[in-house]
């Protein structure tokens, strides 16, 4: 738990002077545990802000090293740390920032194993910053399996999307959206993508994640935020739970 020392109360001052956001608000920040997967572009922003709002337990997960062409997107790594470890990289970065929060890092891949489940259930949340459908549909198993809330986004060439979910009766899971992708959806790699939507996307996923923790604002299920850059514009959508998915369905009894 961090202390609330005077310094502490200046730090978070603009946060703590927000209508209705108290100093109850900010300790719960500051007893929060959030994992996040995936340290890239959108992984970098999350973390920054998290970090920077005083979340006091922050575990980073990404297999990857630093590489040249991340450097446009991902805010925490200079061109010094190309080779070394993501996670480590922005451990010490994000120390710089904010000395007072804990910072574990594991350089792996996600799995539906036991392990990865454990370590799920340790967090208040799971924020899924990856690029991949299919580690998206994974994480989405492993949160949904150990009922722990989940904020996912994703940002590819021009757009970008964030959405919520924390497993209430009748809400979508993820699987409920990615249906609708298929198979073929790429990665930045493929597609490309401009380098700020990446902190746009990022910013909006920290933003929900600082509303869940604290319970601040209003909160619709199931719904889809969109931003399309090219056109600067937002859209909401309303994601229904689909009654087939094979993740949160519930079975149909039979009389």
């Amino acid at each position: 738990m961090m202390a609330f020392s005077d310094n502490a109360l200046l730090r978070y001052d603009r946060q703590i002077t927000l209508k209705d956001f108290d100093i109850e608000k900010q300790q719960r920040l500051a007893d929060a545990k959030v994992m996040i997967i995936g340290v890239g572009g959108l992984g970098c922003a999350v973390a920054t802000y998290l970090a920077s709002s005083g979340v006091g337990q922050l575990t980073l997960v990404d297999p990857d090293t630093v590489s040249l062409s991340n450097l446009p997107r991902q805010i925490l790594f200079s061109e010094s740390d190309c080779g070394k470890a993501k996670v480590d990289v922005a451990r010490q970065q994000l120390a710089l920032r904010n000395s007072a929060c804990q910072y574990l890092t594991l350089q792996a891949y996600v799995d539906d194993s036991i392990i990865w489940q454990q370590r799920f259930i340790q967090q208040d949340i799971i924020i899924d910053c990856t690029d991949h459908l299919l580690s998206r549909q994974q994480i989405n198993r492993l949160c949904f399996t150990t009922a722990i809330p989940l904020i996912s986004a994703g940002a590819i060439r021009m757009e970008g999307y964030v959405m919520s979910f924390t497993w209430q009766q009748n809400e979508p899971c993820y699987e409920c959206l990615s249906h609708l992708f298929g198979e073929s959806t790429g990665s930045c790699v493929e597609n490309g993508v401009m380098a700020p939507l990446t902190g746009v996307v990022g910013s909006l996923q920290a933003m929900e994640a600082l509303r869940y923790l604290t319970n601040y604002g209003c909160r619709t299920p199931g719904q889809f935020l969109l931003y399309d850059a090219m056109n600067f514009s937002f859209t909401t959508l309303k994601v229904r739970q689909n009654p087939n998915c094979k993740i949160c369905a519930q079975p149909q009894s039979k009389d």
